[in-house]
């Protein structure tokens, strides 16, 4: 009688605990809240910076000509960016100079210099940080 007994207690014990983690997995998965809003377009335009076309050599003598859009995550980081111009064309530059015209060829080309300038930009970055850079034209010759 008390093995019966102390059986069905254990059990009603597993059960209560089994509930409870369901439960609580439950309420912490559906009770999430919400993520980062984000920007609107007036915000993006706010935290983003214009670089002006740039024309440089390739590794190859191929020439490319482009510009940049690039957006960080808040103004502050925008008005530092504008400050570090100089640097960041300089950072394009060094950059292109190893490069030739199959490295930039396709979305994979662009995306993987698009990486390396977001990456090298935000080793610069001390008001914020850089959340994508677009380009606005891509020209190679």
């Amino acid at each position: 009688m008390k093995n019966k007994l102390m059986m069905v207690i254990i059990i009603i014990l597993v059960l209560v605990i089994l509930m409870g983690g369901v439960g609580f997995v439950l309420y912490t998965k559906f009770n999430k809240p919400a993520g980062p809003e984000e920007p609107t377009a007036d915000e993006i335009v706010e935290a983003s910076v214009d670089i002006p076309e740039i024309t440089t050599n390739l590794a190859d003598g191929r020439v490319v000509r482009f510009s940049l859009k690039i957006q960080t995550n808040n103004a502050d980081a925008a008005a530092e960016l504008t400050k570090r111009d100089f640097q960041v064309k300089d950072i394009v530059i060094q950059e292109l100079s190893e490069m030739t015209k199959e490295n930039l060829e396709g979305k994979a080309g662009k995306q993987t210099f698009q990486k390396s300038l977001k990456t090298q930009i935000n080793e610069l970055m001390q008001e914020g940080e850089v959340q994508e850079v677009y380009f606005t034209s891509f020209i190679t010759q």
